[in-house]
């Protein structure tokens, strides 16, 4: 039986109308108005209240997304026309129809979420996200951190960076060293206690300063840059240490920089492991049941920036990729 509140007759989404070269800017991305899709069985209507935009939708601009399209992303909302049994209006659902105010999604596409009155719900974009998640697998499989051990994160101040140094810190690393981009950032990180040491790898100096923060290397690494960032966490690592890749984010606009000792790997007898979050989604209900309650007790701090209004999704984006974020970005409708 379908169920509805009184929603809009149209609704508001972004298409790529170009498919940028080299660094994307705003007129790649077009705002377009359309008519409400109609309700189908087994479906329901979201009105997207929180949207994810992050570094990997840089890719998908070169070839995966369709021009003059509705793009994809991660989104949280809540649903205000259902067909479905099991998703009821008001529910809280993820899904990945982003860049829209309204989006009707097949109920098997729809993840419910119970959301407790004391969590923000955008937190399941961060914390609790695709981003959160990353972190974590990260860590827990694929870098394998045991208490004590160090660890070192580039790109600190990006929402996987933050998320993985507030991980680190409950799994019982010892010390957590991180790498951004600026003195602003590396003042706010280290004044808000995430880190035991930031270093701004623009300084003069930046790569002695990371050796002297780390002098025995690090144990494990969260690698988001790639190119000559992954080259000096080469050097920076201790034997036998462990390298998550995460991403290359120094190269999605086609800037690519070789890495050219890779050979270290042999030498320091190194791990070097790239993956892909899609294939850990298993590990989700995990994740909440380790993080959830702190969360409830107000006990991490949220890692993210909020961007207010949908029509701000394309500038929000392009600030990710330029690094005017701190934490994950957020865009709320």
């Amino acid at each position: 039986m379908s169920t509805c509140l009184v929603i809009p007759s149209r609704r508001q989404l972004f298409h790529l109308v170009r498919r940028p070269v080299g660094a994307p800017a705003r007129d790649a991305f077009e705002r377009v108005d359309e008519p409400m899709p109609e309700l189908l069985p087994g479906s329901v209507l979201v009105a997207n209240r929180y949207l994810s935009v992050d570094p990997y939708m840089r890719e998908c601009m070169d070839e995966e997304w369709e021009l003059h399209r509705p793009l994809e992303g991660r989104s949280l909302g809540q649903v205000v026309a259902s067909q479905s049994e099991s998703l009821p209006v008001g529910s809280w659902v993820f899904h990945r129809q982003g860049w829209a105010t309204h989006a009707r999604v097949p109920e098997e596409d729809a993840r419910h979420i119970e959301v407790p009155s004391s969590v923000p719900p955008r937190v399941w974009l961060g914390l609790l996200g695709g981003t959160g998640l990353t972190a974590y697998v990260a860590l827990t499989r694929i870098a394998a951190l045991q208490p004590g051990q160090s660890v070192l994160v580039n790109a600190a101040a990006g929402g996987v960076g933050m998320a993985a140094a507030i991980m680190a810190r409950r799994l019982g690393a010892g010390k957590i060293v991180g790498c951004t981009g600026s003195a602003d950032k590396t003042a706010r990180l280290m004044r808000d206690g995430i880190y035991d040491r930031v270093v701004d790898y623009r300084s003069p100096g930046a790569w002695r300063e990371l050796a002297d923060a780390l002098p025995g290397g690090a144990d494990v690494a969260l690698e988001n840059v790639g190119g000559a960032h992954l080259a000096r966490t080469i050097e920076l690592m201790a034997p036998h240490g462990r390298i998550a890749w995460v991403g290359a984010v120094s190269q999605y606009n086609g800037d690519v920089v070789p890495v050219e000792n890779l050979y270290r790997l042999i030498e320091k007898r190194l791990t070097l492991r790239g993956f892909l979050v899609s294939d850990h989604r298993t590990v989700q209900s995990e994740l909440e049941s380790w993080l959830l309650p702190a969360l409830m007790r107000r006990e991490l701090p949220l890692a993210d920036t909020v961007v207010h209004g949908f029509e701000h999704c394309a500038e929000a984006f392009l600030a990710m990729l330029e690094g005017r974020n701190l934490g994950k970005m957020i865009v709320e409708l």
